[in-house]
């Protein structure tokens, strides 16, 4: 598992409809382990990996988007007003540092709001509303602000990396910059010849753009693409973190591997495959249910042309849509693991069928 790939991918800016730096990066990592790597005009990216020959074509998909902040006012004191892109929980953004993307480079900036000794008693016990925040990047009027930025530059929170004990990872941005890495760890895992021969059919991975906004990207590369058979790798809720039910997410803590979904939405062939490739090589998972949609990619390849038999993982992540998303990484080594061994295993004859 390569880690400075992984960084790669977690370090660029690259909200919805904003991904260019991210998916140069996964561009960038795929080159070397696919036989070529083209994208598109909504800025998603599909790396191929021949097959052998005459076999199905899997498309191993996640999403490079991020959710981030939009600029929508500049004021004449020189603060800006933004809206969200994505959904956030406008608490997570009190006191942030944020990056701005401008176009003359990216521009540091803090999330400010009204001090706690200036608000009223009634105020201080109310969640802050994003109407509430602003970005202060330090400038002495509107003037100079707008010099700087621009109505619609986007913002992420300023956060790298950072390495935690027992092989784990804190970052933004690991919703789903996670599933792009399983996308090309599956396509190094069968470049690479590690488990198995090569798949009889292609593989693609695939990085598609605005998840967190429109599943824009999902819907036209799933449509374009037209894979035999797709596999949507996102995050799901690490069940060990504190005020998470089991009893309506199911069981998948850190370290429990991959959780398969199985739904009403979702190809139960595609589903059972998914188990027997984790049982026959020992790949360690769980299952997660789905009464109806599962909010992901998912639900948008399904649908495409006459319907793409879809099947879909989820990374076990703790603090989703926060700066300190937290996930152990032998859960994501072990999702790509899972996907690769699923391709290798996938029969040119292989019904689909309900």
């Amino acid at each position: 598992m390569s880690d400075d790939v992984l960084r790669s991918l977690l370090t660029p800016i690259g909200p919805s409809g904003y991904e260019g730096p991210a998916a140069a990066a996964f561009r960038a990592a795929c080159e070397p382990v696919s036989d070529d790597v083209a994208t598109d005009h909504v800025g998603s990216t599909v790396a191929r990996l021949g097959g052998s020959g005459g076999g199905l074509s899997t498309a191993v998909m996640g999403h490079i988007d991020e959710i981030g902040l939009i600029v929508s006012h500049i004021d004449d004191q020189g603060y800006l007003w933004f809206l969200q892109v994505g959904g956030w929980d406008p608490v997570i953004l009190v006191g942030q540092r944020v990056w701005v993307a401008t176009a003359g480079g990216t521009r540091h900036g803090v999330v400010g709001k009204k001090p706690i000794h200036l608000m009223e008693e009634e105020d201080r016990k109310k969640n802050p509303r994003l109407k509430d925040l602003l970005i202060d990047i330090g400038a002495r009027d509107g003037e100079e602000a707008r010099s700087l930025v621009a109505i619609g530059d986007v913002a992420v929170i300023a956060a790298d990396p950072v390495d935690l004990p027992n092989g784990r990872l804190a970052a933004r941005a690991m919703d789903n910059r996670l599933g792009c890495y399983v996308a090309y760890e599956t396509l190094r895992l069968l470049h690479a010849g590690e488990g198995g021969e090569r798949p009889a059919g292609d593989v693609y991975g695939v990085a598609v753009t605005q998840e967190e906004t429109t599943f824009q990207g999902s819907h036209t590369t799933s449509y374009s693409l037209s894979p035999d058979v797709a596999l949507v790798i996102d995050v799901t809720h690490a069940t060990d973190a504190p005020g998470v039910d089991e009893k309506e997410n199911g069981r998948h803590p850190l370290g429990s591997g991959p959780a398969i979904v199985r739904g009403s939405s979702l190809s139960p062939r595609v589903f059972e495959l998914l188990v027997e490739a984790a049982e026959a090589e020992a790949i360690p998972y769980t299952i997660e249910a789905t009464g109806r949609f599962t909010g992901t990619d998912a639900d948008a390849v399904t649908l495409s042309r006459a319907g793409i038999p879809t099947g879909c993982i989820g990374v076990p992540l703790r603090y989703m849509h926060s700066p300190v998303e937290i996930v152990e990484l032998e859960d994501v080594h072990n999702t790509a693991r899972l996907c690769a061994a699923f391709a290798r295993r996938l029969a040119p004859d292989t019904s689909f069928l309900r």
